[in-house]
């Protein structure tokens, strides 16, 4: 039974022939010939933005950047703890990763030791997108109404059970719809299957709907209702509200008060060397003039638009590169340090429930897992985030 802590993985990263840096081009960053990075699939602006990314350090550095589309959480983390990647374009599935929660409360996973490099946080929200055809106004209009969920996908499963939240909906308030994938989704949305789909408003699939007969709307999540806020809050703990101000049916002179969170979320190893992601981190700190324009959400990386005291750490390797930029604080480094014994809390229930021979049968062993997390957490005096 493979439950070992996974704050040690992957051990053997640091040694591996991608990882051989060689002299940069550009002063005082050190960039590897190649490197491997994994986002969503094609077309996405997680894979849009990595690509852009990739130009830039091209052209800067004369490193070559392999993008590897997958299209779940595990699949994109698969690469990073196999150590043939070294960073990945994550979204909300990275605070699940951490937590070893849903897909990562298997027992061949666990609580993984995600640490960022740099997130994104732009113009745009995520949010449930609804055909405008409905009628709905607000989230709590969605009572009754057809939502769409992707079978194997928990993190966008888990962003509209949030969203839902506002209006004071559970999935059982609303006809939930299953698709086998987030394209199918959205095609459904357009072909009158479903009624609403959690996205980004810039994904490409809204801004489909938005001129598809259906049309689209997104029902606002006014920051003044505090109470809806504690609801999502409770359900999806890494959404803050957002001011929308771009994305399908979204503009500046059309604002909406939406909730988001970072992504894309560029993500290494707390294992990994320091130095390797202090180079990666610098180099798209001082080569964002070159990718900002190139994707849309890509504007968000800038040093100075990161995302303050989120729910995972920055590695130590990224924190000195946002010092040098002067956009560290010692808040920032308090809050980091406690995340990061939120993870070493993790690890050590994760080892000790391994070892105390726990069921084989898949669900009994998430449902056993889920009580041991629940119980380390309290003990150490930390939230549990999944009630």
């Amino acid at each position: 039974m493979n439950c070992r802590p996974s704050n040690f993985a992957p051990a053997a990263l640091a040694g591996i022939s991608l990882m051989a840096f060689a002299p940069a081009l550009a002063q005082d960053v050190k960039l590897p010939p190649t490197m491997t990075f994994t986002a969503y699939d094609t077309g996405t602006a997680g894979f849009n933005i990595a690509v852009a990314v990739g130009k830039m350090m091209k052209d800067k550095y004369g490193t070559d950047l392999r993008v590897l589309p997958a299209g779940n959480d595990v699949a994109r983390l698969a690469p990073l703890r196999a150590g043939r990647a070294m960073s990945s374009a994550m979204g909300s599935g990275t605070y699940f990763a951490q937590e070893g929660v849903f897909e990562f409360g298997a027992k061949e996973w666990g609580p993984q030791a995600l640490q960022l490099v740099l997130s994104s946080v732009d113009c745009n929200a995520g949010s449930l997108g609804v055909a405008r055809d409905t009628g709905v106004k607000e989230v709590k209009d969605l009572r009754g109404k057809r939502v769409g969920f992707v079978v194997g996908s928990p993190a966008l499963n888990q962003n509209a059970l949030a969203i839902l939240a506002f209006g004071d909906l559970k999935q059982s308030d609303v006809k939930a719809v299953e698709f086998s994938s987030y394209g199918a989704m959205w095609k459904g949305l357009i072909n009158n299957d479903v009624d609403a789909a959690f996205a980004t408003t810039i994904t490409a699939p809204a801004k489909e709907a938005e001129t598809s007969p259906r049309g689209i709307v997104w029902p606002p999540l006014p920051h003044s209702d505090k109470a809806g806020w504690e609801r999502v809050k409770k359900v999806g703990s890494f959404f803050f509200p957002h001011v929308a101000t771009c994305g399908a049916g979204i503009s500046k002179e059309k604002p909406i008060e939406l909730g988001n969170y970072p992504y894309p979320i560029f993500v290494v190893y707390g294992s990994q060397p320091a130095d390797q992601v202090y180079a990666v981190t610098k180099a798209m700190i001082t080569g964002y003039d070159l990718y900002k324009d190139a994707a849309a959400g890509a504007a968000g990386l800038a040093a100075d638009r990161q995302t303050k005291n989120w729910a995972v750490p920055l590695h130590p390797g990224a924190v000195k590169a946002m010092k040098e930029a002067g956009q560290w604080s010692d808040d920032q480094e308090a809050h980091n340090n406690a995340l990061f014994k939120r993870q070493a809390v993790l690890a050590a229930a994760w080892a000790d429930y391994g070892k105390a021979s726990p069921p084989s049968d898949e669900k009994a062993f998430l449902d056993g897992w889920m009580k041991a997390r629940a119980a380390a957490l309290a003990k150490a005096g930390m939230p549990n985030g999944f009630e």
